[in-house]
């Protein structure tokens, strides 16, 4: 038996959390179970942990959990052996499959990814889904021809979990990085991270509604979308590369072809559920050799299984700075 956060609905269809002691016959098919050690707390958790689910739960009982890292209790497959330090994010764990809000789960051996070494299992759930969506940002930009010195490289929801660890992994790699937020308090975070510069939110949401504006920014992690997005289009640098990860400003994009047509800017677009192994593999790699660890301590809070409820409602009002890790044995 172990412990574990299950989402119940009830005869009114609302779900609520509870903390239960289950059993691994319980857990869904897979062919390796995990011992977990950590989890995180993200938007889509949030969404998970609410009455309604947030339109993600498919099937209650439901335990939710984006990610998770721990060691490899048992192992069908020929790819993993009892005691891997292993790593998951994406394949709609926590979502449609349990994830990582017990001490216990099962999942494909496809899914998972070594810990890489100079990684342990809870600095990888300071890094995350958040942290690992920075890093194929990152990554993406710099495949499309993006260089330190080339001019400021744009992070919007800087304050938040991606932008934060994005801020981070840029300026470590050498980049300026121009922050935006719309929480002038974390200003002195986000320059501890790295930032250079902090923009605040009203400056891009405010500035003159053109499809070409100056062009300022050699690149871009945008993890806002909607309204910002089309802004910081009209924004780029000749060539300059924008990396989309997040809809939290709304799926519609409210601009024109003009700056793809007239400046070349290339617009990527940024999924973290289902990447190839060989996308995976490399993303941590690079996250175990050009993130400083140091600097992903500072955007840490720790929290217990008993705390979720109520963080998840508070991540849904954009009230949390930096990375929840969860402490599954805590």
């Amino acid at each position: 038996m172990f412990k574990a956060l299950v989402m119940e609905q009830g005869e009114d269809g609302l779900a609520t959390a509870q903390i239960k002691q289950i059993d691994t016959d319980a857990l869904p098919e897979g062919d390796v179970v995990v011992n977990v050690d950590y989890s995180t707390l993200n938007y889509k958790d949030g969404l998970c942990l609410s009455p309604k689910g947030g339109g993600l739960v498919r099937k209650y009982p439901h335990v939710p959990g984006i990610d998770f890292s721990g060691t490899v209790a048992s192992s069908d497959s020929p790819d993993f052996k009892p005691g891997d330090p292993v790593v998951l994010t994406g394949w709609r764990v926590g979502e449609v499959h349990w994830g990582g809000y017990a001490q216990q789960a099962r999942v494909k051996s496809d899914w998972l990814v070594p810990l890489p070494k100079g990684l342990n299992t809870r600095q990888a759930m300071a890094v995350g889904t958040a942290g690992f969506t920075a890093m194929l940002a990152v990554m993406a930009l710099e495949d499309h021809g993006l260089k330190p010195g080339q001019g400021p490289v744009l992070v919007t929801g800087a304050s938040g979990g991606v932008g934060s660890v994005a801020t981070a992994i840029l300026a470590h790699l050498g980049y300026e990085v121009a922050a935006v937020t719309g929480r002038p308090e974390s200003a002195d975070y986000l320059r501890d991270l790295g930032a250079t510069q902090i923009v605040a939110r009203e400056e891009i949401n405010e500035a003159v509604k053109r499809p070409l504006e100056t062009e300022t920014w050699a690149g871009c992690v945008d993890a806002v979308g909607g309204e910002m997005l089309a802004r910081v289009l009209g924004q780029m640098k000749y060539g300059g590369s924008v990396a989309a990860v997040g809809l939290a400003g709304g799926a519609a994009l409210p601009t024109s072809v003009i700056p793809f047509l007239l400046r070349g800017v290339n617009l990527l677009g940024i999924d973290s559920v289902m990447q190839p192994k060989e996308a995976r593999l490399r993303a941590w790699a690079r996250i175990a050799t050009d993130l400083p660890m140091e600097k992903l301590e500072e955007m840490v809070h720790p929290a217990r299984l008993e705390d979720l409820p109520e963080l998840g409602a508070l991540i849904l009002k954009g009230g949390i700075k930096g990375r929840v890790v969860v402490d599954l044995n805590g």
